[in-house]
Formats: C-alpha cells, structure tokens, sequence
C-alpha cells in the first residue's frame, strides 16, 4: 500500500513539472508575441501588462522571432475561422440580464387614487 501512494506521488509529481514547464513555455511565447505585436516596444508592453520592462525582455528573449509569427499568425487564423453555430442561446442572449418583473404586489389605482 505505501508502495502505491509513493508511485502515485511520483506520477503527480512529475504532472506537476510537465504542467509548470508547459506553462513556463506558454508565458515566454506569450511574452515575444506581445511584443512583436506591439513592434518590440518593452516599455509599453511592460505597462499594459504591469510588469517590469526587464521582466518581460527577459521572459521573451528565449523565444525565437519565427516561433513568436508562427504563433500569431495560428491566432489569426483561429480568430479569421467561422465560428460554428451552437444550439441554445446565443451569447448575447446569455449575458444579458432578464428585465425585472412587473411589481404585481402593489394595488393598480386610477389618476384619481380610487382602485382600478
């Protein structure tokens, strides 16, 4: 039994380390494609973003220029592509809040006070 939850351990574990390092990887190709965006003004990006200048050169530089226009160019595409229209409501519809309901607590009374 112990013997399980240490292999266990070790397979979440080594989750865990693939998922930190997808993530780190993600982060510095999110990095260089904001910056190109935003023709490699640090100082700009840094800003929007809310972190050092420095931080994010650092976080990008790993990331090759071809691999930061591969990126945008799939997001492009993906933004480009018909959407596929789903059934239910769409999302307009979902988002908006449904009007209040009439008040049908209160008496109805003519221009005169007297009840309608």
């Amino acid at each position: 039994m112990a013997a399980a939850n240490v292999l266990t351990a070790r397979e979440t574990a080594a989750k865990a380390a693939r998922a930190k390092d997808e993530a780190e990887i993600a982060a510095r190709e999110a990095a260089a494609v904001a910056l190109r965006l935003f023709d490699n003004n640090a100082e700009l990006v840094a800003e929007l973003l809310g972190v050092p200048a420095e931080e994010l050169e650092r976080e990008a530089k790993p990331v090759t220029a071809a691999r930061a226009k591969e990126i945008i160019e799939v997001l492009r595409a993906r933004v480009e592509r018909p959407r596929s229209s789903r059934a239910g409501k769409s999302r307009a519809e979902v988002s908006l809040p449904s009007p209040p309901a009439p008040d049908t607590s209160a008496p109805v009374s003519t221009q005169d006070g007297r009840p309608g």
